[in-house]
């Protein structure tokens, strides 16, 4: 079971619950969240926002093959997924990525969880613009966009 998606930040945010409910089931003995968020201070400049922008059919088709690269990797066939990257504007403490996993145990949980995170900073189209105190920003690098 996979859930992807892209949310605009102008029109929702990411809500914990939702993915709570997409992999909650009797047959999965384990389950995690992994929320990313925007913090205050990076590479000693306070950050006061990000944008992030993305190419939205790569980044779900990025999500996919991470998600089904785990059977043949991972060798965790049983397993439900939870992802959602925010596009737009995000202020200090907004959750920009929420990545929920459960599986049968704890330990596939735990791997499968920082692989999924692992894999979508390498890959993913997926870019951000911080905002600091001083209101300049800058583009941080990102992923070049890749026939893959």
């Amino acid at each position: 079971m996979l859930h992807t998606k892209i949310i605009d930040s102008k029109k929702e945010k990411i809500i914990t619950s939702n993915a709570e409910k997409f992999i909650k089931d009797t047959k999965f003995g384990a389950s995690i969240y992994f929320l990313g968020t925007v913090r205050n201070i990076n590479d000693n400049k306070k950050v006061t926002g990000i944008t992030y922008d993305s190419h939205d059919e790569m980044v779900i088709k990025s999500f996919e093959e991470i998600y089904n690269e785990a059977d043949q990797k991972l060798d965790i066939k049983d397993k439900a997924v939870f992802i959602e990257h925010a596009k737009g504007y995000l202020s200090l403490g907004d959750v920009s990525i929420i990545i929920a996993v459960a599986c049968k145990h704890r330990d596939q949980t735990y791997v499968l969880s920082r692989y999924i995170i692992e894999e979508i900073k390498k890959r993913s189209p997926i870019w951000k613009k911080e905002h600091y105190e001083n209101e300049e920003s800058e583009w941080l690098k990102g992923n070049p966009i890749s026939g893959t």
